[in-house]
């Protein structure tokens, strides 16, 4: 079995226009690559901001049969009670961990960037930001659930209320114990399958125009 690590190929990057001082890392769905969603937000892009959609590992996802796909970490069922892939969970966020870290070297503060995701990607993300050192400024959750929600603490008292997003009423019940309710924004979209919409992309854009602003 492939390691969960980094080691797909370089991230599909969506440059910013001048230069950047805010990012956008967005994290594609089970069995996909980073290039549809880097193409969906070079069609919302902002001239500042920088968006990084980097590929999952290839590996059996036991799911669908053990075939081998790129996959952030394994999913054994989708029932809310199904068995976990922890160690593969908790070994994905430290990967996406080390690319905040990586524009933080490059000059962008955390609080700066926008972690994001579809799907798997988007668990990924969310698990990733209510674990995470670095203060960010926010998370955008799409189609998508918390994973190992149990390892949570009910109460967190002096957690920053980082994540605004958008998902799942269980997850959205869930956040409102872990970061200050006022800051979980969610949305659903009549007639949306498990995918994405214009209306989605658009209130996407707004979010993050809206905690990433121009600083010059």
């Amino acid at each position: 079995m492939c390691g969960n690590n980094m080691s797909a190929p370089l991230p599909a990057i969506v440059p910013a226009a001048r230069k950047a001082t805010a990012a956008v890392i967005f994290l594609h769905g089970l069995g996909d690559t980073g290039h549809g969603w880097a193409e969906a937000l070079a069609g919302i892009r902002s001239s500042h901001i920088k968006y990084i959609c980097p590929h999952a590992p290839i590996m059996p996802v036991t799911l669908n049969m053990n075939m081998a796909m790129p996959s952030w970490f394994d999913i054994i069922g989708l029932s809310p009670d199904s068995q976990e892939d922890e160690h593969g969970i908790k070994q994905a966020a430290e990967n996406v961990k080390a690319l905040i870290d990586q524009e933080v070297k490059n000059g962008i503060p955390s609080a700066r960037i926008i972690l994001g995701g579809f799907s798997q990607g988007g668990a990924l993300s969310l698990y990733t930001a209510l674990t995470t050192q670095q203060k960010l400024a926010g998370v955008v959750g799409l189609s998508c659930w918390l994973p190992l929600r149990t390892s949570f603490p009910q109460c967190h008292g002096d957690f920053d209320p980082l994540v605004p997003l958008m998902f799942g009423s269980l997850t959205v019940e869930k956040l409102k114990t872990l970061v200050n309710p006022a800051n979980v924004t969610f949305k659903t979209y009549e007639g949306m399958m498990h995918s994405s919409c214009q209306q989605e992309m658009m209130d996407v854009k707004q979010f993050i125009d809206k905690l990433l602003p121009p600083v010059d």
